[in-house]
């Protein structure tokens, strides 16, 4: 009798069965996400972008599972396999040497400078605080998305002021608050420059061929679709606006449907290039999806080759949301790769040597 007493009833087997089968089928929906193009199944993406947390909660499910002696633990481990390679993108124990490579670079979204709000002067403060950060990395090459200036400072006197010793090349939409765009900053010699524009959007790809003394790479400094909606926003709204959960749905599913053409554009252009490519920037995307499997295909990934500890670089959400990337070719090695927690901006930054 007392064992009949511990053991679980018939209702609390069934909804432990139903949440385990549910965790493990949105589980292996969230691998999907790397071939499945959003722009045909737009929603298998969320998946992706759940993943950290669909991961957990199978790990925590099949802890309980064992505890039960519950029969659907192979079905959970079974679930859980692929991860075994996987959950290395979000998170590494091993780290890179720690002897630096001769060649460093930084990519880093600065988030049009917006990050300490209040007048045109105080952004312009904040953008000297972050050229200064940069100058002290030692970077030879820095790629900046979102970089911000008001309309009355002149781009080029303001890169040659702030970045002294760098060559920079960039390209930025003007309206009536600014100057908004990519830059692209090398100690070394640039050869030649070009951009990617997308279609209906701000966004772009700025690409660059630069002469490494033995070698030239073409680097794409990409800054690809934003979701463009604010968690705290729709949070507030929730109750006082009724259609915000529609908006925000819909919003998303147009970005998720948009951001594989950019990618698209930006794999013709990497097969078209003569020389070896590197793909860095903000992504937007997490390293569960189709945007990230993409542009990753002939590649490497800086954080998994060399990083060490949490790869998030998007400050709201950590540890979960890793959009930011450097990819490099096969024939680089990377030696480091951090993700220093400075909070000049929403994100935080990538950098990586190489040799």
């Amino acid at each position: 009798m007392a064992e009949s007493k511990n053991k679980p009833g018939f209702f609390s087997r069934l909804l432990f069965g139903l949440l385990a089968l549910v965790a493990a089928c949105a589980l292996l929906l969230s691998y999907a996400a790397l071939v499945v193009n959003p722009a045909k199944v737009w929603f298998v993406s969320l998946f992706g972008l759940l993943y950290p947390v669909l991961l957990l909660l199978v790990i925590l499910l099949l802890l309980i599972a064992f505890l039960r002696r519950s029969r659907l633990a192979p079905l959970l481990i079974l679930a859980l396999l692929p991860s075994v390679f996987l959950a290395g993108r979000y998170v590494r124990f091993d780290g890179g040497e720690e002897a630096e490579g001769p060649l460093k670079i930084v990519s880093y979204n600065v988030g049009l400078y917006a990050h300490q709000q209040g007048s045109a002067s105080s952004r312009i403060s904040l953008a000297d605080s972050v050229a200064a950060y940069l100058r002290g990395t030692d970077a030879d090459i820095i790629c900046l998305q979102e970089f911000f200036l008001p309309n009355a400072v002149d781009v080029q006197g303001y890169l040659e002021t702030r970045f002294p010793g760098y060559k920079a090349e960039y390209y930025v939409l003007t309206g009536q608050n600014g100057h908004a765009g990519n830059v692209t900053l090398s100690r070394y010699p640039i050869l030649y420059k070009g951009k990617i524009d997308f279609e209906h959007s701000t966004n772009m790809a700025l690409y660059t061929d630069i002469n490494l003394d033995t070698t030239v790479v073409r680097i794409y400094n990409c800054h690809l679709e934003s979701y463009n909606i604010s968690p705290e926003g729709v949070i507030r709204s929730i109750g006082e606006d009724d259609t915000v959960v529609e908006t925000t749905g819909r919003r998303m599913r147009g970005t998720i449907e948009r951001r594989p053409a950019q990618v698209d554009a930006v794999v013709r252009s990497i097969k078209d290039s003569p020389v070896r490519s590197l793909v860095l920037g903000d992504f937007n995307d997490v390293p569960m999806s189709y945007t990230y499997q993409r542009l990753k295909t002939g590649r490497k990934d800086s954080f998994v080759a060399a990083g060490k500890g949490l790869g998030a670089t998007f400050t709201k959400f950590r540890p979960f949301l890793r959009i930011d990337y450097i990819l490099y070719p096969r024939d680089l090695e990377a030696t480091s790769c951090e993700v220093p927690k400075v909070r000049y901006s929403d994100h935080y930054p990538v950098i990586a040597t190489y040799r």
